[in-house]
């Protein structure tokens, strides 16, 4: 039984606790939030112990941590629960740039404990499905990936629009796109881009990636609206994963011989839940790292938002 603890108590930090009550070797154990009354209140509703302090849950006997706080905070709290001898699940993006990232993977190895981005989509039983379908019923090899999204809806008050939160498109909406490109075409070459700022953050990013395999189209925003399908092309067909596709429940196959095969596989719990079996099972097995979302994996995604961010001159107050 793999003991958790939760660092943050915001909407997707809900999704991990109700996707745990579908993982048969998983329990809640301890919560944390610098406001307490959330923590409490967390703790109510979902089990565990509200921890008054980050060190009062790192010092009690849980595992593992998964790190659902704003993203300014990831590589900080991710290193210092890695020092205090805990296995760390990250929400994406793992960090804001390749070079904190790389001292956050530091850690990981000084500790030997075992560090993954949280990065849903691969762990889904339609993307699976996906996978194991082409691998006897192939289009060749993918060259092409189209994907993004684009969400008007962000309150103006929401820390996206906030420089100082690393708030913007990229890092939030856009590290999706990024991990479907690097899965499918592999390493970055080079990176273009077009969009907008507003107030110091990216509001709507139009990336153009070479990868080593082949060729992405990605987009995010938060000032238009934009469908959530994507798009993997090879020599023999192309596929569609439709809306939302980091969710993914159905996809369509259209092959040039004609042939047109359907593929869905609905998600059960919150979907969180299987990113989080994969991840009790790597610690079982005594593994430091995912064979689906490898640091190098997580790496390559957070170059092209780096290179993808410099392009549109953001940078952030913490980083000047």
């Amino acid at each position: 039984m793999i003991r958790w603890g939760i660092l943050g108590c915001g909407n997707i930090a809900r999704r991990f606790a109700q996707g745990l009550e579908h993982v048969a070797a998983a329990t809640l154990a301890a919560v944390w939030n610098r406001n307490t009354g959330k923590a409490d209140a967390f703790a109510r509703e979902f089990g565990g112990t509200a921890c008054d302090s980050l060190e009062g849950l790192l010092n009690s006997d849980i595992d593992a941590v998964y790190i659902a706080t704003p993203h300014t905070s990831h590589a900080q709290l991710a290193i210092h629960a890695l020092a205090a001898g805990k296995h760390v699940l990250c929400e994406k993006p793992a960090a804001i740039s390749a070079a904190e990232f790389d001292t956050v993977l530091a850690a990981a190895r000084q500790h030997g404990k075992l560090f993954m981005e949280a990065m849903k989509p691969p762990f889904y039983p339609l993307y699976r499905k996906l996978r194991d379908h082409l691998a006897t019923d192939p289009i060749g090899p993918v060259g092409f990936v189209r994907a993004g999204f684009a969400n008007p809806g962000v309150p103006a008050d929401h820390m996206l629009w906030n420089p100082d939160m690393a708030g913007g498109s990229l890092l939030d909406i856009g590290i999706y796109s990024a991990f479907l490109a690097v899965d499918w075409l592999g390493p970055v070459q080079e990176v273009q881009v077009l969009g907008r700022l507003h107030g110091g953050v990216d509001s709507f990013a139009s990336v153009n990636v070479r990868h080593e395999a082949g060729i992405a189209q990605l987009y995010c925003g938060l000032d238009l609206a934009g469908s959530g399908d994507a798009l993997l092309g090879g020599p023999g067909g192309h596929i569609v994963i439709h809306e939302k596709w980091w969710n993914p429940v159905r996809a369509t196959i259209q092959y040039t011989d004609g042939r047109k095969v359907e593929l869905e596989a609905p998600m059960s719990g919150s979907g969180l839940n299987y990113e989080t079996a994969h991840f009790g099972a790597l610690i079982e097995a005594g593994r430091l790292e995912s064979p689906i979302v490898t640091h190098a994996h997580s790496r390559s995604m957070i170059e092209l938002i780096d290179a993808a961010r410099a392009g549109l001159g953001v940078v952030f107050p913490f980083e000047a």
